[in-house]
């Protein structure tokens, strides 16, 4: 697991880069606080042809903080460690969080 984080010089965002290797998963969706949580509204990883890794692009707006899980094959949740920091959430677990 890994992201990448972008600040654009011509744009108050950051692009962030999700990545996941292959053998996590067959799907992996990202769900936060951006899209309410909300499984309809996930964003789907792409699974890459030459490797079978997933990856995925996101902006952000600058000052804040966004909470995200990774869902794996509809029914795993899981974290990216290379998160800013994780807080506890609803479900006796923690949420990944993103700072900008």
């Amino acid at each position: 697991m890994s992201l990448t984080k972008k600040f654009l010089k011509k744009e108050p965002v950051c692009k962030v880069t999700f990545r996941l290797p292959a053998e996590v998963a067959e799907e992996v969706a990202i769900l936060g606080d951006f899209n309410e949580w909300n499984p309809e509204t996930a964003v789907t990883m792409k699974k890459l042809k030459k490797d079978g890794s997933f990856k995925a692009e996101l902006k952000f707006d600058l000052e804040q903080e966004v909470q995200f899980r990774y869902l794996l094959d509809g029914e795993t949740w899981t974290n990216e460690e290379e998160a800013d920091k994780f807080v506890a959430n609803d479900y006796g677990t923690e949420n990944s969080v993103l700072v900008f």
